[in-house]
């Protein structure tokens, strides 16, 4: 069966980009009327069927997409990821393309073995879910040899292709909730560096206090878990401190549950003594008896950009290239106290 031909092959032929040949055969402006030609004449003559009439003749290819999700994400409750990858596969079905899951282990991860999926040749892209470790995500890169895109993290130093959820101005906004309910004295808790999402999420904290007058405190910026680590431990790694704020502004819904546990156990009550926000809008019932004033992210909106954007790498297609940001809204629960 002859291959398909793609966009790109239309492109190294003449030696111009694919946006190039993708505007000349959809009329956009942009293109010479020579060009224009030459990129017309040359897609008849080698074949060239667009992607919309391919799937008006029902002809559109079927791609097996691996998904892969470090074993770390996965240990504690029903997990946040456990329902991303659920939208990525009803999203991938909803195109007429197969998903599957692998969980890479941590000493596969380690060791840097290829995942089965890859090595058996089953899959023509990957998904990559959560953040792996730098070494092992070049890694892939260098042996896989095959389109990817990452979700809910990127990789800050190269291109790459990632889809996200807007960290920096979710947290913003819900800091800027806790002064708009008298809220001055504002702590963060989060490991910082150890994931970008949690990170941006500080700056999103910063940037409001900065933006009230107010300053960063050390002894409010509290660690949930070990530099490096996935795994939320506040039990372990947060310290109440002694001068303490009226608010804590957590990087999940998971460590802000832990959080009101701890305050808890202390004597505080949530919202009564202590406010406490959350970010994801995620948390498996009966964790927390506290409903918790959140972030909720736009998980449905990430897995169609995700994949749309690996369908079309994988066709050598026109993409949005890069990191593509999805914003949220905030969730107004019981876990805040007007002062």
């Amino acid at each position: 069966m002859a291959k398909a031909v793609k966009l790109a092959d239309i492109a190294e032929r003449l030696n111009v980009s694919t946006v190039t040949v993708s505007k000349a055969l959809s009329n956009q402006k942009g293109v010479s009327e020579e060009m224009r030609g030459k990129i017309k004449q040359l897609a008849k003559e080698m074949g060239y069927v667009s992607p919309s009439v391919q799937r008006r003749m029902g002809g559109e290819k079927s791609y097996n997409i691996g998904v892969l999700i470090g074993e770390s994400f996965l240990e504690k409750y029903d997990s946040f990821y456990w329902q991303m990858y659920q939208m990525v596969t009803t999203k991938a079905a909803s195109r007429g393309v197969f998903t599957m899951l692998e969980v890479v282990e941590s000493q596969e991860e380690q060791g840097l073995e290829l995942p089965k999926l890859v090595r058996e040749g089953k899959v023509d892209g990957l998904i990559i879910i959560g953040r792996l470790s730098k070494k092992y995500l070049d890694f892939l890169e260098q042996e896989a040899r095959l389109p990817q895109v990452y979700m809910d993290f990127y990789d800050e130093t190269k291109d790459c292709d990632a889809v996200i959820s807007d960290s920096f101005y979710g947290m913003y906004r819900l800091v800027n909730y806790l002064f708009e309910m008298g809220h001055e004295k504002i702590a963060f808790v989060g490991t910082l560096l150890a994931s970008g999402s949690i990170t941006d999420r500080y700056f999103g904290y910063a940037k409001a206090l900065m933006e009230h007058g107010q300053e960063v405190r050390k002894d409010w910026v509290l660690k949930d878990r070990e530099e490096g680590s996935c795994h939320i431990d506040v039990e372990n790694y947060l310290e109440l401190p002694k001068d303490m704020p009226t608010a804590f502004a957590c990087n999940c819904d998971l460590t802000a549950s832990e959080v009101i546990r701890k305050l808890n156990a202390a004597g505080y009550l949530v919202p009564e003594d202590i406010s406490v926000v959350g970010y994801d809008n995620y948390l498996y019932p009966g964790i927390c008896q506290v409903e918790i004033t959140t972030f909720e992210v736009d998980i449905k909106e990430m897995a169609r950009r995700v994949i749309h954007s690996i369908v079309r790498k994988i066709a050598g297609e026109n993409y949005r290239k890069g990191v593509f940001v999805v914003e949220g809204h905030p969730v107004y629960k019981d876990s805040v106290k007007k002062l």
